[in-house]
């Protein structure tokens, strides 16, 4: 028992190794004095520095972060609309035939995605006599494509969670529908709501493949410019911007993770209130 026990926690050691080792590095380098990667030569926050007059990188960053705040709030909105729809699907094989549509996004390769929407871009840029057809516009559809199946795969669990005569008896006691819906079962799938935005913005914010297709030279996300560079040298401030967009991430992750554990405490506290006056009575 002993021995699988520290077996167990030896893998975990390692994946946990392999997955922060390189992350790590990047930390202490983006402190370097030089611009070695595989001598440090003593720390400094030059490179921060460098990263604040940066004017190409600082608008990349701009454009990236733009676009994955627009993107996730319309992939929230349409993903939880899409999983509402679904949920109350009566017919079977109508529900299956959605689920089966949702899930090609995810399970497509992303090259192949994104080649078929720069043809189609192009195509319909043509239909309308556009020449330069591809830039902020065609971004924001690709990225709402593929960030929608995550949104609804994260609100349906917490639809299916929630009981479907809470709805029909707030309507029996005079509430229109579109109002029983805001009052009786957002508050409930809120925290699903919360964690497909939160996945379609990290979704928006990492992707390359695609965004490289379907952008224009008037519009490039981050991921776009850091891939050019290395066609001659990354720079150290790149080092120092990935390290702050790590930080950023971490901590939104932390506070996701709270703030869901705050809701689940408080759930768990209203259930067993009601169980007790349950008993009582």
């Amino acid at each position: 028992m002993k021995r699988t026990k520290v077996l167990s926690n030896l893998y975990l050691a390692l994946i946990m190794l392999f997955l922060y080792a390189p992350m790590l590095v990047m930390v202490v380098f983006s402190f370097n004095s030089a611009s070695s990667t595989g001598v440090f030569q003593g720390f400094s926050t030059k490179w921060y520095g460098e990263l604040m007059n940066d004017s190409v990188t600082l608008q990349a960053l701009s454009n990236t972060l733009v676009l994955a705040v627009v993107s996730s709030l319309i992939a929230m909105v349409l993903g939880t609309l899409a999983a509402v729809g679904i949920h109350s699907m009566r017919k079977k094989w109508v529900k299956t035939s959605a689920m089966t549509v949702t899930n090609i996004p995810m399970v497509n390769p992303e090259i192949v995605t994104g080649v078929s929407m720069m043809l189609l871009f192009v195509f319909v840029g043509k239909l309308v006599g556009a020449s330069d057809v591809l830039g902020f516009p065609t971004l924001l559809i690709a990225h709402v494509t593929f960030s929608l199946p995550y949104v609804i795969l994260s609100v349906l669990p917490k639809l299916r969670q929630t009981d479907r005569n809470l709805s029909e008896a707030a309507q029996d006691l005079g509430c229109p529908p579109l109002t029983a819906f805001f009052k009786v079962i957002l508050p409930n799938i809120t925290s699903g709501i919360v964690t497909g935005l939160i996945m379609a913005f990290t979704l928006s914010l990492d992707d390359f493949i695609i965004s490289y297709f379907v952008s224009g030279p008037k519009f490039q996300t981050l991921p776009i410019v850091i891939f050019s560079m290395t066609k001659k040298k990354v720079k150290p401030d790149m080092y120092a911007l990935s390290t702050l967009m790590f930080l950023a991430v971490l901590l939104l992750l932390v506070l996701m993770n709270v703030l869901q554990a705050r809701a689940e405490k408080k759930e768990k506290q209203a259930l067993r209130a009601k169980t007790e006056k349950g008993i009582e009575r």
